[in-house]
């Protein structure tokens, strides 16, 4: 089976290197641009009444795939869907970002912690209610944040 997926935008952000992209939106305090591309303009209606938004994004700059990796947090090897690591198969991210304005086009972001030129495959509002879960087990990552 084929997926074909298509950019909806671009993220801006001070980052132009890998290693000197956070790793993590919480690890961030910088500000970024997400820009939705204007034929898609329409779909951000209503998105300014959250705090915060998902980005999916396509890691650009990532030329491999591993399905087992060392992760930033740890010395161990872990498998790849254990991870948040970059060189996944499909090479997608996830970010959880604070929504500080919609300017037309443009949402105005805080906590970013992506490549510049991105390209960005899809947002979704977060809802806590849908997304926040309160009895979680964080596996091997308990403790090394």
């Amino acid at each position: 089976m084929k997926i074909d997926l298509r950019p909806i935008g671009v993220i801006h952000t001070p980052f132009k290197t890998q290693e000197e992209t956070p790793i993590q939106p919480f690890r961030s305090q910088e500000e970024g641009r997400v820009e939705v591309f204007r034929e898609f303009e329409e779909g951000l209606l209503d998105i300014e009444h959250f705090s915060h938004i998902i980005l999916l994004y396509h890691f650009h700059q990532i030329k491999e795939e591993k399905l087992i990796v060392k992760p930033f947090l740890d010395k161990k090897l872990h498998g790849v869907f254990a991870t948040r690591y970059p060189f996944r198969p499909n090479h997608i991210g996830l970010s959880v970002v604070d929504l500080l304005r919609r300017e037309g086009n443009i949402l105005v972001v805080k906590h970013i912690d992506v490549l510049d030129g991105a390209p960005l495959i899809d947002i979704k509002p977060y809802v806590t209610v849908f997304d926040r879960k309160d009895d979680v087990r964080n596996g091997w990552v308990e403790g090394k944040t």
